[in-house]
């Protein structure tokens, strides 16, 4: 079943004075979808969520969240926001800044203790906030964000702060979201977990969408090399290496690389071999090879 786009942004462009930082920029999110948005500082990423929530207008081009106009009445309850260093009033306790919340919300005070304790700050729900470490406030964000259940959730770098287990914990919270049937923008620098946790990948550069499409697709698309790794029996690795175009490391290993296409001859080669391989270990090009690849050679 084909699950309908809740975020549409079709060729937004966006000027600071003379200077352009957004060039026609088309990204949508379906409902229960997690897309990752990546790119360096300055790429475009926050500017484009400001943009989603209301908070500054495009140049050109049109968003729509759940069909509504960014900024609308409609559009904000729809809409959940984590920033990447959020602020609240140091004064009120974790539990009375999220029924604060909820009020706002239009949403009852009731949920508010379940979500402290989902998001790891139960036993803290009743202290100041000024208290609160950094990863402490970044959860109470996230509380927030599920207050509601939002149509569309904007994540900006969402695990700053957080240590490994409460990186676990928020993206076991994304996944519930998704499972809502919540679209998930995330903006992010940590490759490696978003690699695992999200359906899509786009990439920013110099305002400019270069690359949108899942990690399968984004891999063959690239053509970037596999690399594969041999151990070998005893003093065969200069010969195994010579045989299939490789290279010896550590005396008893075989490194070697083939494109995309050529695995399966290569895996042929290697198997004719017999028992003087003893081990095989095959590594595809990961995210962060795939976003220097179109980061750098695809935004020219």
């Amino acid at each position: 079943m084909q699950r309908s786009d809740v975020l549409t942004i079709e060729s937004v462009d966006k000027w600071r004075g003379k200077a352009q930082v957004l060039h026609g920029v088309s990204l949508r999110v379906a409902a229960g979808e997690r897309v990752a948005l990546l790119g360096h500082n300055g790429a475009g990423k926050t500017t484009l969520m400001k943009i989603v929530l209301g908070l500054t207008p495009s140049g050109a081009g049109t968003i729509a969240i759940d069909g509504a106009a960014p900024g609308s009445a409609r559009a904000r309850r729809a809409t959940a926001y984590l920033p990447e260093s959020v602020a609240f009033h140091k004064s009120l306790t974790g539990r009375e800044q999220l029924i604060l919340f909820a009020r706002l919300a239009g949403v009852g005070r009731d949920t508010t203790g379940a979500l402290l304790d989902r998001v790891g700050l139960g036993h803290a729900a009743d202290r100041r906030i000024g208290t609160y470490s950094k990863g402490m406030r970044q959860r109470l964000g996230l509380a927030q964000v599920l207050l509601g259940r939002p149509a569309v959730a904007l994540l900006d770098e969402p695990t700053s702060g957080l240590d490994p287990v409460s990186r676990h914990d928020l993206y076991a919270i994304i996944d519930e979201l998704a499972d809502q049937g919540t679209a998930i923008l995330i903006a992010s620098h940590a490759l490696t977990e978003v690699e695992a946790r999200t359906d899509r990948i786009a990439i920013m550069r110099d305002g400019r969408l270069v690359a949108d499409d899942t990690l399968a697709n984004l891999t063959h698309s690239a053509g970037l090399p596999i690399r594969i790794r041999l151990q070998t029996r005893d003093d065969s690795a200069e010969r195994i290496a010579a045989e299939l175009g490789g290279t010896r490391v550590n005396g008893a290993a075989v490194d070697l690389v083939c494109p995309p296409g050529g695995k399966m001859e290569q895996l042929r080669r290697i198997a004719a071999l017999g028992d003087v391989v003893v081990d095989v270990d095959m590594t595809p090009p990961r995210l962060e090879e795939l976003y220097r690849h179109y980061s750098q050679e695809k935004a020219q």
